[in-house]
This record gives structure tokens, sequence and C-alpha cells, in this order.
């Protein structure tokens, strides 16, 4: 029997294992001992090593950091490394975020695609290798990762105690293969202010959930005593811009929320960010701190609905990956300060240098400062290289289609891990639900990724 034979008659319980794994909310969360990123995470990882058991696999647990399920013998080995953290669901669901209800062929939830179902597909993959009797000279590990979406902190831990694998790929973006990944980088700017006082007060501005998702809800809270001309201004701003923007008068406040539209941080235009949004409306309000006015003012025209950094004076592109991506993800003003975390990834052949100094350019005399500043270089491999070759084939051998080289601003273990490629399981031309309501993963896709992970891995243990 073929490995895509042994596949097919495993489909049931490939299926199962996702729902298993997607059922658990793996938010990270408060640590405890044994438990670094959260109660949600270690069970997810309890979990996915727990079916890996069953399934016939070696485990080993890094202290509840990463985890991985392995097969074979010898000193070198090849992986998939995938995980199994998740961003926060969001609003907008059709269906439980947790519930792993398969509807009309789809299996739906928060992480079916990033990154439980395709992690889940690698290690049955490898199953079927097993089973089959392959001949393999190199031990093939599936790798469990906790903490992706908020650091990659767990292969540091990792890295210190295993050695790295000799090649292998990530599940975690798109096809045919990633060679190259965008410069990342996240930072507030911070800026404080003196008390505001008078008839027209900003006490709060809050919105968005994780630098890496574009905001889709940001709200307000005004204090004032004409109210009436804030809510006609809102309407007039509303019927000119067709935003989603309402607001509510509340003893002698107004509440304004802003809709608008979530994607991941790497792909800003598939979204719509309610925080620039909201911050287009407050610049029409005249507030009675100066000091407020001058950084909305601030914040409309040097970001504004910029995608690409270009009125922060940071606007980069190359040819192999693109442009700069501007993200501005999460905002929280309040009493004497205002904090906005941006999340801007530039093109790979560029530098740090080419994006962080015209920006802190744009920032001189603002008293607005850069805190909490984190870097990860762009990655680039190119296209001779024998692992981009090697991946090139089994895709065109398993898809029937041509496997063209792209680029990503998503930033993916690769980065962290020597000798890891991004690879799938998002399919060309296919809807991205990733970091939004309703992700989902379809049953055909679940399958077809298992077949191209099983025959990737053996080809590269062979």
């Amino acid at each position: 029997m073929s490995i895509n034979e042994h596949i097919e008659r495993m489909k049931d319980d490939i299926i199962n294992s996702t729902v298993e794994l997607v059922k658990i909310k793996s938010l990270e969360g408060e640590a405890s001992e044994g438990k670094p990123f959260g109660e949600g995470p270690y069970i997810a990882l309890e979990k996915a090593l727990e079916i890996s058991e069953k399934l016939g696999f070696k485990t080993k647990n890094l202290d509840g950091y990463v985890g991985y399920a392995e097969y074979g013998d010898g000193e070198e080995y090849v992986a998939a490394l995938g995980h199994l953290d998740v961003v926060p669901e969001g609003d907008g669901w059709n269906y439980d975020p947790y519930g792993g209800e398969i509807v009309d062929g789809k299996i739906y939830g928060r992480g079916t695609t990033d990154d439980k179902g395709p992690i889940v597909a690698a290690l049955y993959g490898v199953k079927a290798i097993m089973d089959e009797g392959l001949s393999i000279s190199k031990k093939i590990r599936i790798i469990f990762g906790t903490n992706e979406e908020t650091g990659s902190k767990e292969l540091e831990y990792y890295l210190e105690r295993e050695k790295p694998p000799v090649a292998g790929f990530t599940p975690d973006a798109d096809y045919p293969l990633i060679n190259g990944e965008k410069g990342i980088t996240i930072f507030d700017l911070v800026k404080k202010f003196e008390e505001q006082k008078g008839d027209m007060i900003l006490k709060k501005v809050y919105g968005g959930q994780a630098a890496n998702m574009v905001p889709d809800k940001c709200e307000a809270v005004i204090s004032c005593v004409e109210t009436e001309e804030i809510l006609n201004k809102l309407n007039e701003f509303v019927k000119r811009t067709g935003y989603d923007l309402k607001g509510e008068v509340c003893e002698g406040e107004i509440k304004l929320l802003c809709k608008g539209e979530s994607a991941h941080g790497s792909t800003p235009e598939l979204g719509f960010n309610s925080i620039m949004a909201l911050m287009n409306f407050l610049g029409k309000i005249t507030f009675s701190s100066n000091e407020i006015n001058e950084y909305i003012k601030f914040m409309n025209e040097k970001i504004g609905m910029n995608l690409h950094g270009e009125d922060f004076g940071c606007y980069l592109e190359d040819e192999v990956s693109g442009k700069l991506s501007f993200n501005v993800g999460v905002i929280n003003l309040e009493d004497s300060e205002s904090k906005v975390i941006l999340n801007l990834r530039y093109p790979v052949t560029k530098t740090l240098d080419d994006m962080l100094n015209p920006a802190k350019e744009t920032l001189k005399d603002k008293g607005i400062t850069i805190e909490n500043f984190v870097h990860q270089e762009p990655l680039y491999y190119p296209e001779d290289h024998p692992l981009v070759k090697s991946l090139q084939e089994v895709y065109e051998e398993e898809t029937g289609n041509r496997a063209e080289l792209i680029s990503i601003g998503g930033g993916t273990y690769a980065k962290e891990m020597p000798n890891i490629l991004a690879f799938g399981p998002q399919f060309p031309g296919e809807p991205d639900t990733i970091h939004k309501p309703n992700e989902y993963i379809t049953i055909h896709n679940l399958i077809k990724n298992t077949k191209i992970y099983a025959n990737a891995l053996y080809k590269l243990a062979k």
C-alpha cells in the first residue's frame, strides 16, 4: 500500500485528532510551575503528546515549553515544527471558536488552519511512513510549540537542550513554498500627557487584541457638555466615510464604538483598522487639551489609514518580497498616557536601519518614545538551496502544479529554528481565514496536507 492510500484509511482519525485539539482554548495565560505559557497551551501540548503516544510514537515533554513525537533511529533528524497556541478568537463567529464543528466539509475553530490541523496532518503523515515500514536514514520529529503567536520563546528553551534538525519545515504559511520572510518589528509608541482639564476631555481610547492582528473593534469615551454637537459631527462623518461608527450618550459622556475587520498583521490590506478609523473621527473634535489635539493630529497625519508606512517615512519595497507592511495593532489611551503597539514588517533585502532611522526621524521632537522593541531579522533561502529544491519537488509531484517560490510578511518558526522553511498549509487562491472569525480548514485540504507532509518528510529522511 502507498503512503497516500494509507492516509486515506486514517481519514477519520485525522479529523478527530484535529477536533480534539481545536476544542482546547490554548491562549497564552498566566505562567505557573510546569506551565510557562499558562493552562491552555499546556493542556494542548499534553493532548498532542497523548495522541502521539497512542499512535505509537516516542514522546518527550520539555517542561511544558515544547514537546515532540519521534520515529526512527540515528543521530540526525528531520522535523515538522508546528504550534498549538492560538490568537484570541475575537468577535463575529458563526460557530463556536473552540467547538471544532464540522459543517459542509469544513472544520471550524481557532487553530484549525493555524496551526493545529496542519501539525496533526504532519503527525499522521509520519504515522503512514511508520505503518508502511519504509526505510529512512534519519529520525523524524514532529515538534509541538506552544508560544509561536506571542514570541516563540519555547524554541530558545528547546535549542538549549536539543540540537536542531538537519532539514524540515513548519506548516504555518502558504504553498507552494516560502523561501523568504520579512523582517518583523513590534514596538510601543508611548506618549505622556499633562492632566486634562476642561469641558471636552478624551477619557479613554482602547482597542485591538494583539500586535499581529488588524483590530476589529475600538472604543472611546469622551466627557463633554455639548453631546449633541459631537453626535451631529459623528452622523456627518459616518455619512461621508461609510465607517461603522456609533455613539451613545450616557451621563454626560459619549461612548464611541468603531468596528473594523480583523486580519493578520502581515496583510493589513485584507482587514480594516478600527483604531485608525476612530482616530480619524476624533480628529474632527477640538478637545480642551492641546496636547491631545496635537497627538491625534500626529496619528492621523503620520499614520492614518496607511498600510505601508508612507506617511511615517519608512516605506520600503523590494522585488523579492514586496512592500513593507504597517499595522496599528493595539491602543490604550487613558489618564495621562497613550500606548500604541505597532507591527512593522520590512522587505527581505532591506535592513532594520533602513526602516527604523526614518521612523525615528518622524518621531523626533514629538515627545513620543519607542519602548518594548522586539525584532526578528529577515529570512531568505536562495532558489538553489537543497531544502528549497526538495520541498519544491514534493509539492509538484503531489499537486501537479509548479512550485513557485514566494516571500511573506508573516513570521514563522523558520526564523527561530535552523534548517527550516515554511511549507503550506494554505493553497494558492483559496480563502485565508487565519486570525479571522470563522477560521476553518476543509477536510479535503487537511487530508491533502497530510499526503504532502508525509511525502516531504519521507524524502528528507531517506
